[in-house]
């Protein structure tokens, strides 16, 4: 019994660095969430704009920004708010770090967002006042478009924040940013 405690105690140190350079690796890096890990994460309805509205869970996305930060994304059910913001609200994102979408700074919070004409993607807080609007892409390359979902950009130094094939720049400001 002494001899196993022995080789255990001793081998704990050598096994020790080791697992800390793998979790500092693994915190450096920023890693997508796939619907099922963000669907469990975010609540089953949020709220905008005076209303609470059901979350599409199997619509949903995210960003591992850091060890203790996540940038959520899911589609929400818009059928009780008027057409006027049906038209800009499709989503429902929360990030817990500042992010940039589309060269914009958004802070940590919750918010409404959609893709609307003209190639824009509009941010808006949760009383549907417009925060910014940025230019957004089509990628008629993307082999599988879902209604959602969150993908490395092709540099994988940012993200891709798809619905359908129209999709908006996501990237984490450096520390000095913030």
């Amino acid at each position: 019994m002494l001899r196993r405690f022995l080789i255990i105690a001793l081998s704990l140190p050598l096994c020790a660095p080791l697992a800390m350079a793998q979790a500092t690796a693994s915190n450096a890096t920023s890693t997508i969430l796939k619907a099922p890990e963000t669907g469990a994460i975010l609540p089953s309805s949020v709220f905008f704009r005076g209303q609470s509205a059901s979350i599409q869970a199997r619509n949903s996305a995210g960003i591992r920004l850091s060890k203790d930060a996540l940038l959520l994304a899911a589609l929400v059910d818009t059928s009780g708010y008027s057409s006027s913001v049906q038209q800009k609200y499709q989503a429902y994102l929360i990030t817990e770090s500042p992010v940039l979408i589309g060269g914009h700074r958004l802070a940590p919070g919750a918010y409404g967002c959609g893709f609307i004409a003209n190639n824009q993607f509009v941010v808006m807080d949760i009383g549907g006042h417009d925060l910014f609007t940025a230019g957004s892409s089509h990628d008629a390359a993307l082999h599988r478009p879902t209604p959602l979902q969150i993908l490395p950009s092709p540099d994988g130094q940012t993200f891709r924040f798809y619905a359908g094939r129209n999709y908006v720049q996501i990237s984490i400001p450096s520390s000095g940013a913030q």
